[in-house]
């Protein structure tokens, strides 16, 4: 209890999560539509985002912000010029998001401590002004997914099926792209940059193990991802660890737990 006692330390709890809601929230979307590796491209292009506001001395997250959503609306574009082959557009903007970030720190150097935790996230670093962030956008994500989540589970499922119900296909993309983008910049401060994309698969993997229908499947994985944030929170102030990478390596154990029990309950 006495990690209550410091007001970052609440920060971090709490700010952990609503993370721990939005990214299994958001990430079983993307493995259903097997577009997993967009958090990895927009994650990198989020960080490119923070070097250039540690540069220019803009608020990092809001600049991280820009690009991210700037990258996501790239995709989209890039998307139309390659119908049969959407995997490139997310390779072009993960190039460029890795050549931009390299580029800045690069250029300076001085930024590399600060980078630091946003690279492998850092709980030390979650100030009033992240909280109200997070808690602002991460209603606006919890809204939409509310209000479109049928029409989500149906593109996610049957695009084709969706478009010829009159479902709008590519406004609710688009707008779902720049959602993967607000939720992969609100979780750098506590998972980091290069390990967000891993919460929002690897909990949404084991609760696809656990679950009897798609409702159960999202509840699953909610659960478990915020088991892991949670848990890697306390470990990483107490152990001083990494949060991000203490996060990650937790839901991976609990992932393993998972597949490990369901195998022996099958024999």
């Amino acid at each position: 209890m006495e990690l209550f006692q410091f007001g970052f330390m609440r920060r971090a709890l709490a700010a952990g999560m609503i993370v721990g809601v939005l990214c299994p929230l958001i990430g079983i979307f993307l493995v259903l539509r097997r577009m997993s590796l967009i958090g990895d491209s927009l994650s990198h292009v989020a960080l490119a985002g923070v070097a250039a506001g540690i540069v220019s001395g803009v608020y990092p997250p809001a600049a991280a912000l820009v690009f991210s959503v700037a990258a996501a609306l790239g995709i989209e574009q890039l998307g139309k010029k390659y119908p049969e082959h959407a995997e490139l557009a997310i390779a072009v903007i993960l190039s460029a998001g890795i050549g931009t970030a390299v580029v800045l720190v690069s250029y300076a150097k001085s930024i590399n401590i600060d980078l630091f935790g946003y690279l492998f996230g850092n709980i030390l670093t979650v100030g009033p002004g992240d909280m109200w962030l997070i808690a602002a956008l991460g209603s606006f994500i919890l809204v939409f997914v509310g209000i479109y989540f049928r029409e989500l589970f149906f593109i996610a499922f049957d695009e084709e099926g969706a478009r010829i119900a009159g479902i709008p296909v590519k406004k609710i993309n688009l707008l779902f792209t720049i959602l993967v983008a607000m939720t992969i910049t609100l979780s750098m401060r506590i998972v980091g940059a290069l390990l967000v994309s891993s919460l929002m698969v690897i909990p949404v993997a084991a609760g696809i193990q656990t679950a009897k229908s798609f409702k159960h499947a999202v509840l699953m994985s909610v659960v478990f991802a915020q088991i892991s944030v949670v848990l890697g929170i306390v470990f990483s102030y107490h152990l001083e660890l990494a949060s991000g990478g203490t996060i990650v390596l937790l839901s991976v154990v609990l992932l393993m737990l998972v597949l490990g029990f369901k195998s022996l309950s099958n024999k």
